[in-house]
């Protein structure tokens, strides 16, 4: 007995006309090499891509080639209004696409890593999407203000700082989501999936305890996911990172994303200045006379000797 093709059911005709068709839709979870398509005609779809390196981003737009009702192939992705990603020397690990703001999640525990906080801002800065820092965990009242002390830096630069304790009230976030699609970043054990738990009470993320040991979390977010919070507004939860590697930027674009730096580079005596020992650098002119952060100019420099170690400029 021949078995029968999935599309033959009583409305077997409509759904091989179906399957002959491409449809668009949106990527809304990312496990491994499988994706979870909302496609346009209502259906969530089970998805693969044919190539061994897919390139597929949760938050892409795409058209994929059904296969029955719940499967499809993967055949082309849109273009993109931006791609959040982190690179290192060897690899790319996409984080989300067509994002509109990005939550870097801190926390006093486990450690506040300000050189993490820092390449966080830089990544979005560079792919033009607002950023927004949530110092979670605010209920830890002593560890919370020695980091909210250091954040001050960060709010004078015009950075939005959201504290917040996800396990209690995640109310103050709800303005910086409406209207927007917004994807969560930052080091395991920072609470992210409390977050998402908190503002989508049917997602169900998996949380775990923190590893007072090894002062990191356990990686708990194993896949990407979309969350829908309302009309227009979205969550992205991505798993959580203890780096971020930045070697896909170019020297002019890791300054550009120091945005107290963009008013002063025509300043410099060389249209190339890398802000490092050149003579007549406007931007360590300022930081000499307290107009920029000397601890942002040292990680801005710490950056790029990491970008030209790697040999990434002659």
């Amino acid at each position: 007995m021949v078995a029968s093709p999935p599309w033959a059911d009583s409305g077997g005709h409509s759904a091989k006309l179906a399957q002959c068709q491409r449809l668009e839709g949106r990527v809304v979870a990312v496990y491994g090499r499988r994706f979870e398509v909302e496609c346009d005609d209502g259906r969530r779809r089970q998805c693969v891509v044919k190539a061994k390196r897919s390139g597929v981003a949760c938050g892409d737009r795409v058209r994929v080639r059904p296969i029955g009702e719940r499967e499809g192939m993967i055949e082309e992705i849109l273009p993109r209004e931006n791609l959040l990603y982190r690179s290192d020397f060897h690899r790319e690990k996409l984080i989300a696409a067509n994002v509109t703001r990005v939550l870097v999640v801190v926390a006093p525990r486990p450690g506040f890593s300000e050189e993490l906080l820092n390449r966080c801002l830089v990544a979005a800065q560079s792919q033009h999407v607002t950023p927004v820092i949530v110092l979670n965990k605010v209920d830890l009242v002593e560890a919370a203000a020695q980091v909210r002390q250091q954040l001050a830096l960060y709010e004078d630069l015009g950075y939005p700082v959201v504290p917040v304790s996800a396990k209690q009230d995640v109310s103050p976030l709800r303005p910086y989501l409406e209207g927007h699609v917004a994807v969560l970043v930052g080091p395991s054990g920072v609470g992210k999936s409390t977050i998402v738990n908190a503002l989508v009470p049917d997602a169900r993320a998996a949380t775990a305890e923190i590893s007072e040991a090894l002062d990191s979390g356990r990686h708990t977010t194993t896949s990407t996911r979309l969350y829908h919070l309302g009309p227009g507004t979205d969550l992205i939860d991505s798993p959580g990172m203890q780096a971020f590697g930045l070697s896909h930027l170019e020297l002019p674009a890791l300054a550009a994303a120091f945005p107290e730096f963009r008013p002063l580079l025509s300043a410099c005596r060389f249209n190339d200045c890398r802000h490092l020992e050149e003579p007549d650098c406007a931007v360590r002119a300022a930081a000499e006379h307290g107009q920029v952060s000397k601890r942002r100019l040292a990680m801005y420099q710490a950056l790029a000797r990491e970008l030209m170690a790697r040999k990434l400029y002659a």
